[in-house]
């Protein structure tokens, strides 16, 4: 005898109910909708994405600093790594940029011209792939360099370097990338801008502080900050703050567009400079990355170097 119907055998494969709507579209679509209105909800939805990951690899990139070579010329007669053209950084510089999670790079000379290496990269290339520049301390600033003559021959200052330096800084400013400038960092930015400098402080203003000592960056005097000073704003509590002093050139006449944003106390001597053609160009006369390691009572310039890096943050491609 034939058996059951197919569909009322118990082995029967189950029908799956079909969730379709009478139109054939799904169900959980929303009544009315259209090709074009769900193709419009997919873009923007991707877009958003886009977006957001864009939004997060932004601010979580990590910004790359270049900080600018100090110079070791070659000494007659040397042997050795004395006999050659030397570029390298103060460790403490260094590591003071970087405790904000920053990566750090030495900016050396280039020679477009060079017998042995010759390359096409410039200083331009820098200033365009690197969010910022350190100029550090170190040599004098040739006085050749703002149209004088040293009036002692140990203050003939690194001609050199300073022409390597002008060219970085112009680079950077140009980029629209934040420059900071420490010790002969911030003397160089006022004669890049056409200011001069006292060749030596001791000399050129008798009735000045002592403002370099055999005790390097251990020696210290108070500064101030003048009303409207930028650095006044971000330590508004800080009264006259103490801060080393390692340097006996200073800034004497200013660059265009540069404004003084703190002054030795009481003698008045140049500190800190900004350049206002640009969002962040400052230079500091003294040394922040010895700071800490001096103590509590010199000045915590973290504010500074955390607007400096918003800067570079803000202004980066």
């Amino acid at each position: 005898m034939p058996g059951p119907p197919l569909e009322n055998r118990e082995d029967a494969p189950q029908r799956i109910p079909d969730r379709r709507a009478a139109s054939g579209t799904p169900r959980y679509q929303r009544p009315g909708d259209t090709p074009f209105a769900l193709a419009g909800r997919v873009l923007r939805s991707r877009w958003r994405a886009l977006r957001d990951r864009f939004s997060r690899d932004f601010m979580r990139r990590t910004l790359r600093i270049g900080v600018s070579a100090r110079i070791f010329h070659p000494e007659p007669g040397s042997t050795g790594l004395r006999s050659k053209n030397l570029q390298y950084l103060e460790e403490s510089i260094a590591q003071w940029v970087m405790s904000r999670d920053v990566l750090v790079f030495m900016i050396p000379t280039v020679n477009t011209n060079g017998l042995l290496h010759p390359s096409n990269i410039t200083l331009r290339h820098y200033a365009r792939h690197l969010d910022g520049l350190v100029l550090q301390g170190g040599a004098d600033v040739s006085p050749q360099t703002y149209s004088e003559s040293p009036t002692r021959p140990e203050w003939n200052g690194d001609r050199a370097r300073d022409l390597y330096e002008l060219e970085l800084l112009h680079e950077f400013v140009e980029a629209g990338k934040p420059v900071l400038g420490v010790c002969r960092g911030c003397q160089l930015i006022n004669v890049a801008f056409g200011g001069t400098l006292y060749q030596d402080v001791a000399t050129n203003v008798p009735a000045a502080l002592a403002h370099v000592h055999t005790d390097y960056d251990a020696h210290r005097h108070a500064i101030e900050f003048p009303p409207g000073s930028s650095l006044g704003r971000m330590f508004p509590h800080a009264g006259r703050p103490i801060v080393n002093s390692i340097h006996h050139q200073a800034v004497k006449e200013l660059g265009r567009d540069i404004r003084v944003e703190a002054m030795s106390y009481p003698d008045g001597i140049v500190e800190a400079i900004r350049y206002d053609k640009a969002d962040f160009v400052m230079g500091l006369q003294w040394h922040p990355e010895f700071h800490r390691a001096g103590g509590t009572d010199l000045l915590d310039c973290t504010p500074v170097l955390d607007e400096f890096l918003r800067a570079a943050r803000e202004t980066r491609l």
